[in-house]
């Protein structure tokens, strides 16, 4: 397992939203995304985030929320197209995976001890992040970030 801790910063957000389940309707709202930002000429040099709301133990699954985000600049003039967010940013224990939904599903399992160990505690008033870099056409790997306290 390879991480860190990481100090993510505030980002303005451009994002769609999923209402539902979780599962693989979560990458047809990620892809669609990413065709608004390649239309927009602004996946090229891009941070996406896939940030699950909720946690599907506790909240109803036909009431979890999914956000597919891109980080956007301060200037950039959004449509009505697309939602307006803030990512608020902080402190994130990072765990590196395979981009694969084995290894993502894997991740959510594996996490958590490693935190405890590691004598972090999470910070439950954060969402868990899924990041991704401009580079993942050609990077097979992604970041889950996990708010922790310091």
């Amino acid at each position: 397992m390879t991480f860190r801790v990481e100090k993510i910063p505030k980002y303005r957000i451009a994002y769609k939203r999923r209402i539902g389940p979780y599962g693989t309707e979560n990458g047809v709202v990620m892809e669609n995304l990413k065709k608004w930002a390649e239309e927009k000429n602004l996946f090229k040099s891009s941070i996406l985030f896939a940030i699950p709301q909720d946690n599907p133990a506790i909240t109803p699954p036909e009431n979890c929320r999914f956000d597919a985000c891109i980080v956007i600049s301060d200037d950039y003039q959004l449509d009505e197209s697309i939602y307006e967010g803030e990512l608020l940013g902080g402190t994130y224990f990072i765990y590196v995976i395979e981009h694969t939904a084995q290894a993502i599903q894997k991740a959510y399992t594996d996490v958590f001890p490693v935190i405890q160990e590691q004598g972090y505690q999470m910070d439950h008033n954060k969402p868990i992040l899924e990041r991704y870099t401009n580079d993942m056409k050609d990077n097979p790997y992604c970041d889950i970030c996990v708010p922790i306290k310091l």
